[in-house]
Order: structure tokens, then sequence, then C-alpha cells
């Protein structure tokens, strides 16, 4: 009898063994509150968490804190997904309430003229893809140049270093994509 439990005893250890290696590989998440890279663009050095939030917005509503480089998702019962998320350097953070006009998977890039002006090295389109600086997901703000998007370097998540733009890892922002519909409240608060 000890024989016939021991087999199946030992099959499952290994399979919890080798999965808790891939977890720590960042390859399966199983608290669904990291960001574990499996669209290109590695884990995020700020893991995404459910936190208590006292804002006086709806459920449902983005609001973006420049500040303190964070994008709370409210939720019910006073509380929010913190995202962690690159944002603007010096002279390109903005505030302002719009609302998300579009969505996008893997979308193609365009600069607009003002980058180019700034970077004429950047090529003039790029179409979606790994490589491609918007990521796995964006999401597009009123008639502003600005997105939610996802990047291909986590390592900026908590930085300031965009044009104006949100920056969140590819697994965050995929998260947060399909959480959110267009017609979506975007707060920005730059303080």
């Amino acid at each position: 009898m000890i024989r016939f439990f021991a087999a199946p005893i030992t099959a499952m250890a290994l399979l919890l063994a080798g999965a808790a290696d891939a977890s720590a590989a960042g390859m399966i998440d199983f608290t669904g509150t990291s960001s574990t890279g499996y669209l290109g663009g590695g884990s995020s050095p700020i893991p995404r968490t459910t936190v208590m939030y006292n804002g006086n917005y709806a459920p449902g509503t983005i609001v973006v804190n420049t500040a303190e480089r964070r994008l709370y998702l409210v939720l019910q019962d006073g509380q929010a997904l913190r995202y962690g998320i690159g944002v603007g350097r010096d002279g390109f953070r903005w505030g302002g309430v719009h609302k998300i006009t579009a969505k996008k998977e893997w979308p193609e890039w365009t600069p607009p003229s003002q980058m180019i002006a700034r970077r004429p090295d950047l090529p003039r389109h790029m179409k979606g893809g790994i490589e491609n600086p918007l990521g796995a997901r964006a999401m597009y703000l009123g008639s502003t140049l600005y997105r939610i998007h996802g990047s291909n370097e986590p390592e900026t998540i908590g930085q300031a270093v965009s044009s104006g733009c949100f920056r969140m890892t590819n697994d965050d922002v995929t998260d947060l994509y399909g959480r959110v519909g267009v017609g979506t409240t975007v707060v920005v608060l730059n303080n």
C-alpha cells in the first residue's frame, strides 16, 4: 500500500520543486502580484500589489502619481492595484484628467515630429513587436500625444526618462489593459 502512494507523492514533490525553480527564475507567477517578464521586457523592479487607497476617485479610475512614479487602478472597498511606472523626465511631466480613447495590442509607433526634432536618429515608423518601445500594449490618452504603454526597458520603471508617456513592464501593462476599457478616466497628478 505504501508503494502505491509513494510514486504519486514523489512525482508531485518533483513537479512542485520544478515549479518553484521556474517561479524563482521569473517564468511562473503564482501570486498574480508581480511582473514575470513573459512578454519580454523582463520583470519590474517595482512589483504590482494591492494596497489600501483613500483617494476620492470612483472604482475603475486610473490615478497616475508622477511624484511617486506609481499608477493606481482604484478598486472597491478603499483599495487599489498599485503599479510601478516610468514617467516623463524634467520638462516633460504633466498633469490633468483624460479618458482612454483607444487601446492597442502590440501597437505600431510613429514618433511625433517634436520627438524627431529632438532625436533625428529615431526611426520614422516602427511595426509593433517586442523591439518596439511601446511594448505589448498601449492605452491612448485623449487627444494628447501621451499613452500608458509597455516597455522593452524594465530598468526604466521607477525612473523619470520618458517624453511624457507612462511606461510599465509588458506584464503590468497587459494586466492593466485587461482590467480597463475605452472611456476609463485617467487622472494624472503632477506634484
